[in-house]
């Protein structure tokens, strides 16, 4: 049985390979413009990633979370990091955003035992 990240990034890869199969220019382009705008500028890459992964918890979008999850753990956020951008998700978002932090931190501790 795949663990929750393998799962999620086999999800994830399998359905936009359809997604930009179908060849749709628009979606195309907004695919572009998502990956650079996570590329390195004035904010490095983390920084980027953790400001995506409080726009998503606010936003309450679970997948976004786990993407901005993984990519902050791969550019070396630490839990700590991690958990305080989080407070400040659920502090602009409010207790709504709530649910999403425990499946957050469900994620966070998946990543951890992956090695991701």
């Amino acid at each position: 049985m795949q663990n929750k990240v393998d799962e999620f990034n086999s999800y994830r890869s399998r359905m936009n390979g359809k997604l930009l199969a179908e060849n749709n220019k628009l979606i195309k382009r907004i695919f572009n413009l998502d990956t650079n705008a996570y590329m390195a500028g004035a904010l490095d890459v983390k920084t980027k990633e953790l400001l995506g992964l409080v726009a998503s918890a606010v936003l309450r979008c679970d997948d976004c979370v786990k993407y901005h999850l993984e990519n902050s753990k791969k550019e070396g956020a630490t839990k700590e990091e991690v958990m305080e951008t989080l407070g400040i998700a659920t502090l602009i978002g409010g207790t709504i955003v709530i649910p999403h932090l425990r499946k957050a931190y469900e994620f966070w501790e998946a990543l951890e035992e992956h090695g991701a």
